[in-house]
């Protein structure tokens, strides 16, 4: 017996199996993709040739279901605008096909009989879908491509724009002569122009000259006269000043600021001493130091400056005590000629062992210039070394006071420094033939000090370590710091056994 037949039932399936496709939006344009009744054919070049617009209007329309965008421009004709014309192929150059081919699959992913087998159909669905869409948007691809070669309007727009080109070529060197011929005429018209304005104007430039000469000449001479006039009245006002210190200081200040200002400056200062008198008078010594200071600061010089090294002001460097020059000769001793940043150096050693309550820090610029002024000058006749001369006892005398002050207060702690045990044999023992002096604290600081200013890699380090503590020689330094590498390494020893 065959299988029995119920209509009923398989109408039934159907419809279901037609609902479920149809209602679902997604397994709808599944469907609707794969119509029996599209083709995918293009239609014949040779023909669309003579007929092209019947022919290549009904491929696009036909085609135009697929697009995404809506809506989607038609074909036109023969006298169809050149921008519309652009804009239809524009957008199928450009079109976005919602055409997919999932229904075509071989095989459903749901019949897989694990998730690795499911898995496997769906990769396999997805590559084969891609290949398809692929073909079909080349298919389109070619169709855009065929209609715009063969496009008699888009040959006309061709030919249109060609011959726009070659009219704006010729017209451009027409122009081109045109405009070279009125060069030619434009140049020997402004030549001879050019003749008759240079006559007039080398007339004109000598009066001007001559203006500008006697303008400059009015300024220098009001800037004189402003001058004179500020250096009187200060001088009738006994420089605004309350002692003779103060009366030397700003006369110094008076100069600079005939030196510095420019004349509205100096007209500006006079009316404010006129109305404030001191006050006004010191408000303008300390603007006129901050520039000083600033321009010494920037390496930046005036040129008037320069240009009066007579002048009372010639720089605006800070003064050098005495103590600072001695140290400088000092350094110049220690590290000669050769020394690699030789100058450098040097300022480091003064800023380091400087002593001046002033706080200033000296560069190697200003260093060095120092120290060719001292060496232009006789410096056996100078009264530095006559004031180094009158001092140098008075000082010893206080050395030596400091220093057995210092050795009364801390007996106990020298004596444990001078006497370092090493491998339990005593330093004392090493040097019994000669008694050694211990070391005060200023003298361990200025070791200290010292070992921080050379490094290892200073030539003749120890000599110019034993230069920096003139109580003490080359050797007791090497000796006093192999002891106390020796404490330091007792006293670490001492803590590991711990």
């Amino acid at each position: 017996m065959g299988e029995e037949i119920r209509p009923d039932d398989d109408y039934f399936t159907c419809i279901t199996r037609a609902w479920e496709i149809l209602g679902n939006p997604m397994k709808r344009r599944s469907y609707d993709s794969v119509d029996p009744y599209f083709s995918d054919d293009l239609p014949d070049e040779k023909d669309c040739k003579n007929n092209f617009y019947v022919l290549m209007g009904k491929a696009f329309k036909e085609n135009a279901r697929w697009s995404t965008k809506k809506p989607v421009p038609r074909l036109g004709g023969s006298d169809t605008p050149r921008d519309k014309v652009e804009k239809f192929y524009s957008f199928w150059y450009d079109f976005d096909s919602w055409r997919e081919y999932s229904y075509l699959d071989e095989e459903d992913k749901e019949s897989g009989q694990d998730r690795d087998m499911r898995k496997w159909i769906e990769k396999k669905n997805k590559a084969t879908r891609a290949k398809r869409k692929k073909e079909e948007m080349t298919r389109i691809r070619t169709l855009v491509d065929m209609a715009y070669n063969i496009d008699p309007r888009i040959k006309k727009f061709q030919q249109e724009d060609k011959d726009k080109k070659t009219a704006a070529k010729k017209a451009k060197q027409k122009a081109a002569k045109e405009r070279q011929q009125e060069e030619e005429r434009l140049a020997r018209d402004a030549a001879e122009k050019e003749r008759l304005e240079r006559e007039k104007r080398e007339i004109e430039e000598k009066a001007k000259l001559d203006a500008l000469k006697q303008e400059r000449e009015a300024q220098k001479k009001a800037l004189r006269k402003e001058r004179k006039a500020l250096r009187d009245f200060c001088k009738a006002n006994n420089y605004f000043a309350q002692n003779l210190e103060e009366i030397i200081r700003h006369m110094e200040s008076v100069e600079k600021i005939c030196e510095l200002f420019k004349l509205v400056q100096l007209e500006e200062a006079m009316k404010k001493l006129q109305s404030d008198g001191r006050t006004a008078f010191i408000s303008i010594m300390e603007e006129t130091e901050k520039k000083i200071e600033a321009e010494r600061r920037a390496g930046v010089i005036s040129s008037d400056m320069r240009n009066t090294p007579e002048k009372q002001v010639k720089s605006y460097t800070a003064p050098w005590s005495e103590n600072d020059l001695q140290l400088l000769i000092k350094a110049v001793n220690l590290f000669p000629a050769g020394t690699n940043q030789r100058w450098e150096v040097v300022a480091n050693f003064i800023n380091q062992h400087s002593t001046s309550s002033t706080g200033v820090t000296r560069d190697a610029k200003e260093v060095l210039a120092k120290a060719k002024d001292l060496q232009s000058t006789d410096f056996s006749k100078s009264s530095l070394k006559e004031q180094a001369n009158k001092k140098a006892y008075d000082n010893f005398i206080a050395e030596k006071k400091t220093k057995e002050s210092v050795e009364d207060r801390m007996p106990a702690v020298t004596e444990r420094l001078d006497h370092p045990v090493s491998n339990g044999v005593s330093s004392e023992q090493k040097d019994s033939k000669k008694e050694a002096q211990p070391w005060t604290p200023a003298e361990q600081k200025l070791l200290e000090q010292a070992l921080k200013t050379y490094p290892t890699s200073v030539p003749d380090r120890w000599d110019q370590i034993a230069a920096c503590i003139p109580t003490r020689t080359k050797k007791e330094c090497m000796r006093r710091y192999k002891e106390l590498v020796e404490l330091v390494k007792a006293k670490k020893a001492a803590q590991v056994m711990k």
